[in-house]
């Protein structure tokens, strides 16, 4: 096919390709012949009678073959870089891949390059010799995606029956139950952790708080979910560790009451891996089909408690700071809370804390910031009034201005420099896809590999094109920023002036204000004009 010369048959460094598509312990192979012993016996035999040399096997055990991002097929192309194989055999086309345009260009495109023999046995393509098969292994390579398309279509279509006779499907059950034995598709509890869960609902049910809960388990040493399903199927560990999160979602999970929820997330396409969650209209609910841990009435009711139900004062006016608070240790929020105490006016009082360390103290994931909310935000105010006065003094706002024009025109000037620069690749694009017809209509090259490559050039065009959509909406934007220029000047002015603070005008002129375990408060501000400040809560106290 490629002209090559066949050298003496020890002269190849053979790479056996070999793939099975996705598998667990409960799922057979869909025929003896696609086993990993099978296709490793069968590619041994040829490369014997052959008379190569075997250098390595490489097995993707359980991967698709919708795309290439497998281990082995990596390793495989690492080892054709470094020139350790020339060589590769498969059982048969589907086995190297299902995604005719990848398959493709790995047969017609990069073997050749690399100088490598590619073998499919069964098709009985070999690049290395003149063979009508190795013209029509392109439409091989597409009937193979169109059944890997059509089979994920039945699939589903047999597992959606299956679900909605309430028959589980997945993978693993979820904590607290096992698959029945003598029947796969039944759950049934699982005597080492169903206790677990029975012992959780009833502390929930007595009204004991989520957080006690975490401590309860951590401190007796309870396999967590994710730890008991590892010490189950796979030798990594990881650190046994109970928390909030799990034990709501724990609690939350309807699975308990003895009904089958399945069908709530749903994989993009057949060639994705990627899941996406589906709106609860889509979720296949059957009733009764396994023994529940839980009552249904008190996991209503658990799920009702008002210990269990969030205040979160969303009718009350944010506070002027709120949401610009961070903890410098671990990046999340420092909350800003309502309390009440009698010591105070009013029987009530604002504090600061860290959201990650409030939520489960015992387990100190973080450190405590408490803080008294209203002397907090009085002594930070005082800080930005003060830098922004400074600048008030000094700073020349049309000279500001003048400098956000000069910075807008140099960025509209790039975009349409971007601009020009991608019509001329579509333009180049569209002179090799002519050529490229041209080749086909006089014989050069096949069909097979002009639909190929014409496809990744056409999706290679609306790339492009697609960029220049989002390149014309920022210069939209651009120019819609300089008619706004003169208000700006107006905001400037009264952000540096902050008479009246409000939190539209704080959230324009401050970022983030960062504050640490020892209290050391870093003021983060949006203007470049106005520099970064670092204070501590005891000195501006």
């Amino acid at each position: 096919m490629y002209n090559n010369i066949i050298q003496a048959p020890s002269f190849y460094r053979v790479g056996l390709y070999i793939r099975l598509s996705e598998s667990d312990e409960d799922k057979t192979y869909e025929s003896e012949s696609e086993s990993i012993i099978n296709q490793r016996n069968l590619l041994m035999d040829y490369v014997k009678m052959s008379g190569y040399t075997l250098v390595d096997e490489y097995v993707d055990d359980g991967f698709t073959g919708t795309n290439f991002d497998r281990p082995s097929f990596q390793r495989l192309l690492k080892d054709i870089e470094s020139g350790r194989i020339n060589c590769v055999i498969t059982k048969d086309l589907s086995r190297l891949g299902r995604d005719y345009i990848q398959c493709g260009y790995y047969v017609e495109q990069y073997f050749p390059q690399k100088k490598i023999r590619y073998i499919s046995i069964l098709d009985q393509v070999d690049t290395f010799l003149e063979s009508a098969n190795n013209d029509i292994a392109p439409f091989k390579a597409l009937f193979n995606d169109m059944t890997s398309k059509d089979t994920s279509k039945k699939i589903r279509s047999i597992l959606k029956n299956k679900k909605e006779q309430g028959k589980f499907i997945g993978s693993k059950p979820c904590y607290g139950y096992m698959r029945d034995p003598l029947d796969k598709g039944h759950l049934i509890p699982d005597p080492e952790v169903a206790p677990v869960v029975k012992k959780i609902f009833k502390m929930a049910h007595s009204g004991t708080g989520v957080s006690d809960i975490v401590s309860y388990l951590n401190d007796n040493k309870i396999l967590s979910p994710s730890m008991y399903k590892n010490t189950k199927s796979s030798s990594r560990q990881k650190v046994n560790v109970w928390t909030i999160s799990s034990v709501n979602k724990l609690l939350k999970n309807r699975m308990y009451t003895g009904d089958m929820v399945q069908n709530v997330q749903t994989k993009l396409s057949y060639k994705s891996q990627k899941k996406v969650a589906l709106e609860k209209e889509f979720w296949i609910i059957v009733e009764n089909t396994h023994e529940p841990l839980v009552s249904k009435t008190v996991f209503e009711a658990i799920q009702n408690a008002p210990a269990r139900v969030r205040t979160t004062h969303c009718n009350r006016e944010k506070r002027l700071l709120e949401n610009l608070l961070v903890c410098k240790e671990c990046g999340n929020s420092l909350s800003v809370l309502y309390r009440k105490n009698k010591n105070y006016k009013d029987g009530k009082y604002w504090s600061v804390n860290c959201n990650k360390y409030a939520r489960d103290p015992r387990r100190h994931l973080c450190y405590p910031h408490f803080f008294p909310y209203d002397k907090l935000e009085e002594k930070i105010m005082s800080v930005i009034k003060t830098t922004c006065q400074k600048y008030l003094d000094s700073l020349n706002i049309k000279e500001l201005s003048e400098r956000v024009l000069q910075d807008r025109t140099k960025e509209k000037n790039d975009r349409q420099k971007e601009k020009q620069q991608l019509l001329n690749e579509i333009d180049e694009l569209k002179r090799k896809s002519d050529a490229l017809y041209d080749d086909k209509f006089n014989g050069i090259i096949s069909v097979g590999t002009y639909t190929r490559i014409s496809t990744q050039t056409e999706k290679q065009i609306s790339a492009l094109n697609y960029r220049i959509y989002e390149i014309d909406n920022e210069e939209n934007q651009i120019k819609e920023d300089t008619k706004e220029i003169a208000k700006h000047e107006e905001q400037i002015k009264s952000l540096l002036n902050l008479d009246e603070p409000n939190r539209e005008l704080i959230k324009t002129l401050v970022k983030n204000i960062y504050i640490d375990k020892d209290r050391n408060i870093e003021i983060q501000y949006r203007f470049k004009m106005l520099d970064d400040i670092k204070t501590n809560y005891e000195e501006i106290n």
